[in-house]
């Protein structure tokens, strides 16, 4: 019978055997420990200040807006449409920033296309800074989304080929973190700084992390697979530590870098060891958005005020971007002892719960007592005539907002940091750098395509109707993380690649 992935054993799987020396105390072990992963921590945080930025572009537009919409200046003064615009062709500027990464992360290297990314992030807030016209903000907006691509692709494969296997887990969740810190430093500051000053504070983190990363090595897998194995030995044994005995790590990596050539051709691409864990990652990225995270985040105010709710509906945003840092945390906690496909289960039977409540609340529950006056959703139609009015008191118009935390919690707590670390864990080495690029252009064009159907679908068929299409996208999400997920937990990343390339197909259950 074959061995699943996490009792696989043999001289592929055995990649830190076990030290004839007495074990540590715990005590011993938790200090070696802090002081091993230290170096990795910090190349870790010069990473992920990438990702802090991202969060922050990403919703810069949710004060800007509004103060543009009733801008005394008619250059820059807003109709819906080119509100509409602004708000979104950030997507475009990410997927055209995954479709660079799939050339730049093997071409710069991981932290080389990181820095890269700080060209057009500086230069996209420096547009929206000085702007005198809408063409200004939009292209600023396109280098701006460009740039989080870019970072997107490049941060959780840089992140995973630094880390070990009992940390890897944790780390890979704090893309996701620093991205939901981003967007929440945006909301506050925007409590206090005009629109122009926001644009000038969002490239405080994109020097800082330019600086940082000019310090910290390039990752070792990446070095021996450009056949600089001194500079990989000196990388490793860094980040490791100066007590750390790294010989049996670096000769499992330069084996598995070896083992393949520099550059994939297509015949390698059709090989199910190299077609089969991409295509794992690029669709768990496709049914990530269409589970609804971007148009929900993006028209969440809308949203709410579209529906009837008990609270006004910026306090409800600002309770639901909360709730979505607390569950990030946690599932950074949970995700090295828990595991992914456990998580995965989990986040997705509470998004499918969400969502179909959500989509029940507005097509039965009770209408606004006040027409919508929000851009966009002001047509929505919240179903028949029928539908009781509110009265402010109701308990029943606390269901909104419940759902939506649910929603949230449930997607930081699997499929939202999850499927980036799966796919910066999965991908072969030798692919690693182009996948992830594709990886990211599709997530950026589905969130694009739904960004702007959403609109359209509920002015035609009403709010419930997304809704219940994402609930459906939660039930595939759960069959597909039965049959095609595997558990990677507490395993290095050349013991998952050599797990695909044995041809089994024991992950598949």
């Amino acid at each position: 019978m074959q061995e699943p992935l996490l009792g696989a054993e043999g001289p592929d799987y055995d990649t830190f055997p076990e030290s004839p020396a007495p074990s540590p105390s715990p005590g011993e072990r938790t200090r070696v420990g802090a002081r091993q992963h230290k170096r990795v921590f910090l190349a870790t945080f010069a990473a992920v200040l990438g990702n802090f930025s991202f969060g922050y572009a990403l919703v810069y537009t949710s004060p800007v807006i509004p103060a543009l919409e009733y801008s005394l200046d008619p250059n820059l003064s807003l109709t819906k449409t080119q509100a509409s615009w602004f708000g979104s062709v950030f997507t475009l500027g990410a997927a055209a920033g995954g479709l660079s990464a799939m050339v730049l992360n093997d071409l710069l290297g991981r932290k080389l296309s990181l820095m890269f990314s700080a060209v057009p992030s500086v230069a996209g807030y420096a547009l929206m800074a000085s702007a005198r016209g809408l063409w200004m903000l939009l292209l600023g907006r396109l280098l701006t989304g460009f740039a989080g691509g870019l970072t997107a692709a490049c941060i959780p494969v840089y992140v995973s080929e630094i880390a070990t296997p009992d940390i890897r887990g944790a780390l890979g969740a704090t893309p996701q973190l620093m991205a939901v810190f981003g967007s929440l430093s945006l909301y506050a500051l925007g409590l206090l700084l005009p629109w122009r000053w926001l644009a000038v504070a969002g490239e405080g983190p994109v020097v800082i992390m330019t600086l940082l990363l000019s310090f910290m090595p390039n990752s070792p897998r990446f070095l021996l697979s450009r056949g600089r194995d001194e500079e990989a030995l000196r990388a490793l044994a860094w980040l490791r530590g100066a007590n750390a005995d790294i010989r049996l790590e670096f000769q499992q990596i330069q084996d598995n870098v070896q083992r393949q050539s520099s550059r994939m051709s297509w015949a390698e691409a059709r090989d199910p060891h190299m077609y089969r864990p991409v295509a794992i990652a690029v669709a768990m990225r496709f049914l990530q958005q269409l589970t609804g995270i971007t148009p929900i985040l993006v028209y969440l105010q809308p949203i709410f005020n579209s529906t009837a709710v008990l609270l006004p509906p910026q306090d409800d945003a600002a309770i639901v971007g909360a709730v979505r840092l607390l569950s990030v945390m946690i599932a950074a906690l949970a995700m090295d002892l828990a595991g992914r496909k456990a998580l995965l289960f989990v986040s997705a039977a509470i998004m499918f719960a969400a969502n179909l409540t959500l989509g029940l609340y507005v097509h039965f529950g009770p209408k606004p007592l006040t027409p919508n006056s929000t851009m966009g959703l002001e047509s929505v139609p919240l179903g028949g005539t029928e539908q009781p009015l509110a009265t402010p008191t109701s308990y029943l118009t606390l269901v909104p907002l419940l759902a939506t935390m649910l929603f949230i919690m449930g997607y930081a707590m699997g499929w939202g940091p999850i499927t980036w670390l799966l796919m910066s864990e999965i991908l072969p080495l030798q692919a690693r750098g182009v996948a992830s690029g594709l990886c990211v252009l599709v997530s950026w064009l589905t969130a694009f395509a739904l960004t702007k159907s959403f609109l359209l679908v509920v002015n035609a068929f009403g709010l419930q109707v997304p809704f219940f299409f994402f609930a459906a996208i939660c039930l595939v999400n759960l069959v597909f993380t039965g049959c095609c997920v595997p558990e990677t937990k507490g395993r290095s990343l050349e013991q998952i690649e050599s797990f695909f390339r044995t041809g089994r197909r024991s992950f598949l259950r």
